[in-house]
């Protein structure tokens, strides 16, 4: 089996990369590449994120070709792919991070700052919080509810529909946590931060 990390230069992601090899050990082949054919012709695809929403989409279109080898991916091939943290948040229709910019609108919905409820909650949401799953979800299997897990951001994903929530956490309101829709899946925790659970995370999403 492949497994594609998409590299588009977002950050580091070596805890990423080092935790789906950790996972995988030699049973999985495990690239990071941003090369469309290698992306196309992998079983399964992963999509880091780390910093804003506006400089990950400017990180995607930068790349000749990404974005419509994802979205073919995706939504034509119909084949597993992961969104991690700001990778989760540009499924959506739209973000406001910086200034409102377009997202890749897999999942409808948009991106807005969290209401910290003027200053009583801190931004960016930093550290260990408890999960609610609020449906049976693929990659949340054998995971137990309220399971800590390891969160860094100051934007919330809104889906327009909510069955596609997987499962949500408190921090000033309920917030989407980890969507899946058919076959397309997103955490806005960092699994690959997130030890034993997280872990069992991503093999779950390795053992599709």
């Amino acid at each position: 089996m492949d497994v594609t990390i998409v590299d588009y230069k977002s950050g580091n992601i070596s805890s990423v990369i080092n935790s789906f090899k950790e996972v995988a050990k030699d049973k999985v082949n495990i690239e990071i590449t941003s090369d469309l054919n290698k992306i196309k012709s992998s079983d399964k695809v992963v999509l880091p994120g780390q910093g804003s929403f506006k400089s990950c989409v400017d990180g995607l279109s930068g790349i000749k070709g990404l974005i419509d080898t994802l979205s073919e991916f995706a939504l034509n091939n119909k084949k597993p792919l992961l969104g991690i943290c700001v990778g989760l948040q540009m499924f959506a229709d739209v973000g406001y991070e910086e200034v409102e910019t377009k997202g890749l609108g897999w999942i409808s919905g948009k991106v807005s700052k969290i209401d910290n409820q003027n200053g009583k909650y801190k931004l960016p949401h930093i550290g260990w919080n408890q999960i609610n799953i609020v449906k049976e979800s693929k990659i949340l299997k054998n995971v137990e509810n309220n399971s800590h897990m390891y969160f860094v951001h100051s934007y919330e994903f809104i889906p327009n529909d909510n069955s596609v929530t997987a499962a949500t956490t408190d921090y000033s309101s309920k917030i989407v946590c980890a969507v899946e829709k058919e076959n397309i899946f997103g955490t806005q925790f960092h699994p690959e931060k997130s030890d034993s659970i997280g872990l069992k995370i991503i093999k779950n999403f390795l053992d599709l």
